[in-house]
């Protein structure tokens, strides 16, 4: 196997482009406009690394890679694609690809992929079967959901633990399905708990199961959700916000794969792929003590992390039009579908739910719009987002105020001050939110539970 690329490409422009940054790098280039021109010469030859279209005259880069695979097993492939979504990303791996990059991209992601591939070998997948996969749920051709879906598509034969992260709304049960889907393990069962949503004294119950007569009110033994998922994968939604001594109990889980019901005194063998998801920054509750270092480490084997909404506006226009077709299909009404004009206005917007409040707006425009098409005057207006920003405006003013106050009765430590009392109103606000529930009153500030303990006798 020699250390030349050869790139099968049929549009001519991009392929004299990768030609000439491949030149640039000291590479040896062969081109070629279809697959048959390309097969004839590899009778002859074997390359250090093929980057091949998916489109091709003729034929498709994913049936060649089958070819590839018994016809010159460890050449590597970097496929090139127009196609951004996920079942691209896992078809790419499964098929034996190197590495899969979509269109338009960039250069220097381009060689550096090309060098990295010269340096390894690839060897054959093996089979999976694919059950109908959540990636039509997930929509985005922006680099960072690229990154995502590369992820994704990489661990399709793992069973590693992921901690996904990211913003409520984005998406992170989706991700997590996802993986279920595109692992060993799609046989089995997707069982999820978001550990914020249980009360902490019932979360041991719900999480393990219990005997009868374990406690008061256990008048018959519970299939706890471990079982449940025996031989499938369990998602455990908000982590952060699990008791300290479940912590406990949980790395011991991952660490013997066996646990006791509530009440029990047989193990269970715990045959579970855990996924776990979060929106708080993990590493600093474990700075701060309200996270075990050791289970951090445990579930944070590999990192997912899904972008807000805001921050990817370009995915709006594909992921919009996904989300009226859903909408449209639950509701039995026909499609909408937005105006360029419209389409400019939501992507302007700073989307503080994420996909879940573009989700809600698609299906109120469904059900609302008069019209299939949906100019920018028949979106719904972010009254409840307008309100926020501008009591948000009122409330630091405020602030202002009350620090030039203090400032003229030369007082000293006003940050401090005002950080007290801010955590004060805001723990007697949410305590009386929630009825007095420190676990649900944590969860609404975005601590954990033994940081509002902590804060309240102090």
């Amino acid at each position: 196997m020699s250390d030349s690329v050869w790139i099968v490409e049929d549009d001519r422009s991009l392929r004299w482009v990768m030609e000439e940054a491949l030149g640039e790098e000291g590479h040896a280039v062969r081109s070629f406009a279809d697959a048959e021109s390309f097969r004839d010469a590899l009778d002859r030859e074997t390359p250090g690394l093929v980057v091949m279209d998916v489109r091709l005259p003729g034929a498709d880069g994913l049936s060649e890679l089958d070819w590839l695979a018994g016809a010159k097993p460890g050449l590597p492939v970097l496929l090139i694609t127009a196609q951004t979504d996920l079942d691209m990303a896992v078809t790419a791996y499964e098929r034996g690809a190197f590495e899969y990059l979509p269109k338009p991209f960039d250069l220097d992601e381009f060689t550096a992929l090309v060098a990295r591939g010269l340096r390894a070998g690839r060897g054959k997948a093996p089979e999976l079967d694919r059950k109908a996969r959540a990636g039509d749920a997930l929509v985005g051709e922006s680099p960072a959901m690229q990154q995502v879906f590369r992820t994704i598509g990489r661990l399709y034969q793992s069973e590693m633990s992921v901690l996904i992260t990211g913003q409520s709304g984005t998406g992170k049960e989706l991700v997590a399905r996802a993986l279920h889907e595109n692992s060993p393990r799609a046989r089995g069962p997707f069982v999820a708990v978001n550990s914020a949503a249980i009360p902490a004294e019932l979360l041991e119950s719900e999480l393990f199961g219990h005997e009868k007569g374990a406690f008061t009110g256990a008048v018959a033994r519970r299939t706890g959700r471990f079982e449940q998922a025996q031989g499938g994968t369990l998602f455990l939604d908000e982590i952060g916000d699990m008791p300290a001594a479940l912590q406990t109990r949980l790395l011991r889980v991952l660490s013997e794969r066996e646990y006791y019901r509530v009440g029990g005194r047989e193990p269970i063998q715990a045959n579970v792929r855990v996924l776990a998801a979060t929106h708080q920054d993990l590493g600093q509750r474990v700075a701060a003590g309200d996270f075990r270092e050791d289970l951090f480490h445990r579930l944070n084997v590999i990192r997912i992390h899904i972008p807000p909404l805001a921050e990817r506006p370009e995915d709006i226009p594909r992921l919009a039009e996904h989300l009226l077709d859903r909408a449209a299909e639950e509701t039995g009404l026909p499609p909408r579908r937005f105006t360029p004009k419209a389409i400019q206005v939501l992507r302007r917007r700073p989307w503080p739910g994420n996909v879940r409040e573009l989700m809600n707006l698609c299906r109120r425009v469904t059900v609302m719009s008069p019209t299939a098409s949906v100019d920018a005057e028949g979106l719904p207006a972010p009254e409840a987002i307008e309100g926020t920003r501008a009591r948000g405006e009122d409330w630091t003013r405020g602030l202002r105020e009350w620090a030039e106050q203090q400032a003229q009765a030369k007082a000293s430590g006003i940050a401090e001050t005002a950080r007290e009392q801010l955590e004060q109103t805001l723990m007697d606000w949410a305590l009386e939110k929630t009825g007095g529930h420190k676990q649900r009153a944590a969860h609404l500030l975005g601590w954990g539970r033994n940081t509002l303990t902590r804060k309240l006798r102090s």
